[in-house]
């Protein structure tokens, strides 16, 4: 942010929980390079600012209470409520973050005047000595219709930085607010339905969006990523729908036919050689799972050859049903307490200097699967103590304790797949979103990890939005990327919508280099794990550990 601030970037992110929200807003604020500005919602929570006072939440019931590190006291957050964190330079005058702070109040009271019946709403603003958008200002009873709580801070660089932001009830359950004394003050809540405004929330998430970036920063271009609609996409597996790609603008009916010939940069080499065969047989003999044979990589032989595997751990079964995969879904077995043991053994065996470990999702798991994970490491470690690990996790369903279970392990490299871009997440990963994977990768780096991700091309994306998604990554501190060539394993599975000539990997690649990504590996057949080692060697970990404040949340 610090360099140029000729861009901002607006994400519109859909359902966002809360503790997720503020990883990624971390990672934003150790790494951006442009400001962002983020918009969303929250599932249900009620959030307790660094002075306030518990005696303020009234009757929480089942609500989570989560505390957190903003300024101000009690609030609530949830569905029908339009939320902004803004991640922007503050500079050093010590006035900057009131500055900030009213900056935010008018651009949301320049939303309400622009929607609302000017009748129904009186005078808009600040009511004196509460920070907040009030409305009848003019009258004997003002109203809060949204609430602000900022903090500054500053990044590893020195750079003073703004987290948190501003909230805006929109078509809210304003009962909601019976559970606590919002704000600490004993005043009438309001909503933008309550005023008579019609409008839904994701026209006045836009709005938001928009209005507080140009008043932030009204010299810099807008770029704005959009979600896909639906909100988030979280939402338990589900059958392969080409319904929810139409919906996120993309044309099915010009999908190249699963019988189509591909090009020759796409039919991968078969190498038959006494290295496959010697890894074959370590993982029979040891009755393991490889995601090599299970996903069917193009690349198998030739990772093979070099005599390195990816193990994949907690079952052969998942527990989603992304559109690309070919992993099986079916309800999986109990997991196996002595399978960490015997993955250790394949990679002792075959001597790797560099295992791989993956997992399928067990979102039928209170963790996740993530002791599986952690065990693996901690087993592999035991008996080859020169060997570097990297793991490709699945998102732990996003909560935090169960991550900081395999981040605790310290494994070198840590790689959590986003696969796709913003606008594509919910037809291609419909358990899974966007905001939550870029969270994921942030508590991550922010642990001293060094992390990795990786997405597919070919899906109905375009290459400016594959640009985007690198540059988020970059933001939240991703090191390593790999972006290949989506193939259509079945006709069961989502369509190929076009194949990427070499030439536009080659200018992914280095876009990703300008971006500041230390590796990148972009190639037609690229797979997560291609030449994993090689992009570990050249890259050094994070030299400071940042301990954030932890979060428990569960919705």
């Amino acid at each position: 942010m610090s360099n140029s601030e000729q861009q901002i970037e607006i994400r519109f992110l859909g359902k966002v929980g809360y503790s997720e929200a503020v990883d990624l807003q971390r990672g934003l604020v150790e790494h951006a390079t442009s400001p962002y500005v983020l918009v969303l919602e929250h599932f249900d929570v009620i959030t307790i600012g660094r002075s306030g006072d518990l005696a303020n939440i009234v009757a929480a019931g089942e609500t989570p209470v989560v505390p957190t590190d903003r300024g101000g006291d009690v609030t609530w957050h949830g569905p029908g409520q339009v939320v902004c964190y803004p991640i922007v330079d503050l500079g050093d005058d010590p006035g900057a973050a009131k500055a900030h702070v009213c900056t935010l109040e008018n651009a949301l009271a320049t939303v309400v005047r622009a929607v609302a019946d000017v009748k129904q709403i009186g005078e808009v603003g600040r009511l004196a000595g509460h920070p907040g958008i009030w409305v009848n200002l003019d009258s004997d009873t003002p109203r809060k219709v949204g609430a602000v709580g900022v903090r500054s801070v500053r990044n590893a660089q020195g750079i003073r930085r703004s987290m948190h932001g501003v909230s805006l009830n929109v078509d809210c359950d304003l009962d909601r607010f019976r559970a606590i004394v919002p704000c600490g003050l004993e005043r009438p809540v309001t909503s933008l339905k309550a005023l008579g405004v019609t409008a839904s929330s994701r026209e006045i998430a836009e709005l938001v969006g928009y209005e507080v970036a140009k008043c932030l920063r009204p010299e810099a271009t807008i770029r704005s990523v959009a979600v896909m609609v639906g909100g988030s996409g979280i939402e338990g597996a589900q059958p392969v729908s080409l319904k929810r790609l139409t919906q996120a603008g993309v044309n099915h009916a010009t999908a190249l036919p699963i019988s189509q010939r591909k090009p020759e940069w796409l039919r991968s080499m078969v190498r038959l050689s006494d290295a496959v065969a010697t890894t074959r047989s370590a993982v029979s003999s040891n009755r393991l799972v490889t995601v090599c044979e299970e996903a069917g990589c193009p690349n198998l032989s030739e990772c093979w050859s070099d005599g390195t595997a990816t193990f994949m751990v907690n079952g052969a079964d998942c527990t989603r049903r992304c559109g690309f995969c070919l992993i099986g879904t079916a309800k999986p077995q109990a997991l196996d307490a002595d399978e960490p043991r015997r993955v250790a053994q394949a990679v002792a065996e075959l001597g790797l200097a560099h295992a791989v470990v993956t997992c399928v999702a067990r979102d039928d798991l209170s963790d996740g699967g993530a002791s599986g994970v952690a065990n693996t490491i901690a087993a592999i470690r035991a008996t080859s103590k020169d060997t570097q690990v990297e793991v490709l996790i699945s998102d732990c369903k996003g909560d935090g304790p169960s991550l900081d279970l395999i981040f605790s392990e310290r494994p070198d490299v840590l790689n959590h797949n986003i696969e796709t871009v913003a606008r594509l997440q919910r037809a291609v990963r419909p358990s899974a979103g966007y905001a939550r994977s870029m969270a994921v990768l942030a508590r991550a780096e922010q642990q001293g990890l060094v992390t990795k991700s990786g997405l597919m091309v070919g899906l109905g994306e375009t290459m400016d939005e594959v640009i985007e998604t690198l540059s988020d990554l970059a933001a939240v501190g991703v090191k390593i990327v790999t972006v290949g060539q989506y193939l259509r394993p079945t006709s069961a599975h989502l369509p190929v919508a076009r194949y990427y000539e070499p030439e536009e990997f080659a200018l992914i690649g280095e876009q990703g280099r300008r971006l500041g990504l230390s590796h990148i590996e972009s190639s037609p057949l690229t797979r997560s794990s291609y030449h994993a080692k090689r992009a570990a060697s050249g890259v050094a970990a994070p030299t400071t550990l940042r301990v954030s404040l932890s979060l428990k949340e569960s919705h």
